[in-house]
Formats: C-alpha cells, sequence, structure tokens
C-alpha cells in the first residue's frame, strides 16, 4: 500500500468513526474533531464543560468505536496515587508457602483513559499521571513499566463549580495537547437530543477500527512533510504570547504573566499534520495551525491581574495574537 492509499484510508476511518459516534452524540462536531486529532496525533485531551453536556459519554463513545481496552478513573479528594497506578501486595503461593510481592496493575494501563473530573484530586494524585502522560510508563516498586500503546488520556473538569477542587498544576496542564471547551448545543441539536434520548431509539455506536490501524495512524502522522513556512509560523504565534520577549504582542504584554512553552509549538506542528490527514490532505498549511491555535494555547496562558480586573478572557487574546500575526 502506497502512502496515498494510506492517507484515504484514514480519511475514510475518520468519517466511519463521525458516522457511528453520531447514532449517540448529536452536534458537537468540532469537540469530536479535535478529540479524534488528539488521538491520532499522540496527545492527550482535556474537555471542559459545564455539567450535562455529556462530557463522559462522548469519551466513552469514542472508545466504543476504536478496538481499545478502556479504563475510567473517577477522581474524587480521597483517591491516592497508587488507585491509579497500582501497588505490589503480598501473594502465597498455595504449594510451596512461599511469600512474594506481585506488582497489581492499576487502571492506568489501558489504551484510553477516562479521567472523571481531574480538578477534584489533590495535587500528589494528580501527579500519578505525569509520567503516564509523558513517557508512557509508570515507575512503582522501583520498577519502571511499559504502558499499552496506544495510550490516550481523556480528562474532564467542570469550570463553573470550584468548592472542592484543586486546580491543576502547570506542568499538568502542559502534558495536554489540547484544552477542548464543550459548549451549550444549538436549539435544533438540543431538540435532537431530547428526541433521541427519550424515545428509545438511539442505536449503540459499534466498532470500525482496530488498535493496529490507530498505531498505523499515528506512524503515518510522523511522517507528514511540513513546509518550512508552516512551522516558522506556528513559532510566530507561540512566541507572540510570551510578554517579556521582543516578539511579544502588545496584548500579551498587557495582559499574560506567562505565554506557552516550546511543547505549543510541537502540538501545533503534529495537530496541523494530523488534520491535514483526517481531510485526505498529504501536508499541512498554516491555515491548519491557525486552526487549532485556540485548544492548544488556552491552558498554556497564565494572565495577570490586569486581565482578570478587565474581564479579558484567554481566548480573546488568543484572538488578539491570531489577528496580529500573520502568515
Amino acid at each position: 500500500m502506497n502512502e496515498a492509499d494510506r492517507i484515504d484510508g484514514m480519511r475514510d476511518t475518520y468519517g466511519a468513526m463521525r458516522e457511528e459516534i453520531a447514532r449517540e452524540i448529536v452536534g458537537q462536531q468540532q469537540v469530536i474533531e479535535e478529540m479524534m486529532i488528539a488521538l491520532f496525533a499522540g496527545g492527550h485531551a482535556l474537555l471542559e464543560g459545564v455539567p450535562g453536556l455529556a462530557k463522559t459519554l462522548l469519551i466513552s463513545s469514542l472508545s466504543r468505536v476504536m478496538d481499545l481496552t478502556f479504563n475510567r478513573i473517577q477522581f474524587t479528594p480521597d483517591l491516592m496515587p497508587s488507585d491509579i497506578t497500582g501497588s505490589e501486595i503480598l501473594e502465597e503461593d498455595p504449594v510451596s508457602r512461599r511469600r512474594e510481592f506481585r506488582f497489581l496493575e492499576g487502571p492506568v494501563f489501558a489504551n484510553v483513559i477516562l479521567a472523571d473530573e481531574i480538578n477534584r484530586t489533590p495535587p500528589k494524585t494528580q501527579a500519578a499521571l505525569l509520567q503516564a502522560m509523558q513517557e508512557n510508563q509508570v515507575t512503582a516498586g522501583g520498577e519502571t513499566l511499559d504502558l499499552p500503546r496506544p495510550f490516550f488520556v481523556l480528562a474532564t473538569q467542570n469550570p463553573i463549580e470550584q468548592e472542592g477542587t484543586y486546580p491543576l498544576p502547570e506542568a499538568q496542564l502542559d502534558r495536554f495537547m489540547f484544552n477542548v471547551l464543550i459548549d451549550y448545543p444549538d436549539f435544533a441539536d438540543e431538540v435532537a437530543i431530547v428526541e433521541s434520548t427519550t424515545s428509545g431509539t438511539q442505536q449503540p455506536a459499534r466498532r470500525v477500527v482496530t488498535r493496529e490501524e490507530v498505531l498505523a495512524y499515528q506512524e503515518l502522522v510522523t511522517r507528514v512533510p511540513v513546509a518550512e513556512n508552516v512551522t516558522r509560523h506556528a513559532v510566530n504565534l507561540v512566541r507572540a504570547t510570551r510578554a517579556g520577549s521582543d516578539e511579544a504582542i502588545d496584548a500579551a504584554r498587557e495582559y499574560l504573566a506567562w505565554g506557552a512553552g516550546p511543547r505549543a509549538a510541537q502540538f501545533l506542528i503534529r495537530g496541523a499534520k494530523t488534520r491535514a490527514l483526517l481531510e485526505g490532505r498529504p501536508s499541512p498549511d498554516v491555515e491548519d495551525v491557525r486552526r487549532l491555535v485556540h485548544p492548544v494555547l488556552r491552558h498554556r496562558l497564565v494572565t495577570n491581574f490586569h486581565a482578570e480586573a478587565e474581564s479579558v478572557g484567554k481566548d480573546r487574546i488568543i484572538d488578539f495574537i491570531l489577528a496580529e500575526v500573520t502568515p
């Protein structure tokens, strides 16, 4: 199979996945696109939205269309790191009566992890995911263990109910490729949601892609060529956020305490390459990069007191950056 056939196959698989997810999820096309880009780019996604917008259902639907193992971790204040990574247990051989420690794998040992309400657990427990998300490994009992491939973390958090929550540290946020915002559906979609969920006619999603195909598509993304002007534009966009640098735009100097690091530019390029492939194109252009600036940057920018006083949000600052940093 040549490269053009592989690209066509990836585009067709993407279409089939969206069609199956649509059996359970009405609308939210942009959210689904961003989740799938993160999946095939080998990244992780943080979904943010108020209760009742089907964040958990969306993630479980995505897992159902893939032949991958799936675990859900409900983050609570009393959750311990070992509840995520696993722990050693003392086991006795029934024949020899010899006792030895055996590592019992935690729920993180799966292909797709739903970290539900990740901001409801203390930073110590949140940090249990750091090594897993960055290196696809877990260190426990003095031994480093590989996680299954592919490994994809989808975390959710509620932006309005802050009592009893722990804000994610910057190092944790930076591990997520995208911060995906889920908004209320429009009127027509909400009518369709009510009709489909109250009539008993909803059909479950079917599996349409295998583990081997997901790994092959992730490998295909790494081989996509990128023009120099596309890479330079991604770097320019990221450097424009750094308030203390000469390349920062005026809005960054005025409203940001800290800008994005190099990982943001890496994710912009990886995401742009993936988006191009999902649309059947062999290489990305600057519009692919610009389309992904909001989900890549919004959780990497730290606003200052001036921004809070004037109610200038991160997405508005990103709009200023896109308007000023042109291709």
